[in-house]
């Protein structure tokens, strides 16, 4: 197993909902700034959503209002929740652990397929 364990990928229609999960080992999640990003078809790897440090929230403008980023400290695990899907939304979606500050290695998710089609 990853050290970041993704599920909830799927084919959905547009206007669906989909949640996306990110379980990661409590020595991972404790140190690091969670954050989800999406590569699209033919395209370069993009920021959708992420916490800060101080666990505030920043979404990418595309997805305002439509995804949110949360987390559950006790799972040690962080989602994404993705209403009212458009096809532009199609992607592979990557968690990501930020351990630059605390001078640890970043860790990736192994991407997991979002395909919103009719």
């Amino acid at each position: 197993q990853g050290q970041l364990v993704e599920s909830g990928g799927d084919w959905v229609q547009p206007g669906g909902s989909l949640r996306l999960s990110c379980a990661a080992s409590g020595s991972i999640f404790s140190s690091a700034i969670m954050a989800w990003y999406r590569q699209p078809p033919g395209n370069t790897r993009e920021l959708v959503a992420s916490f800060t440090r101080s666990g505030s929230t920043n979404y990418a403008d595309s997805v305002k209002g439509r995804f949110t980023i949360s987390r559950d400290n006790a799972k040690n695990t962080v989602y994404l929740q993705m209403n009212s899907l458009k096809p532009e939304d199609t992607a592979v979606y990557f968690c990501h652990a930020n351990r630059t500050p605390w001078g640890l290695k970043d860790y990736w998710g192994q991407g997991t397929q979002v395909t919103v089609s009719s």
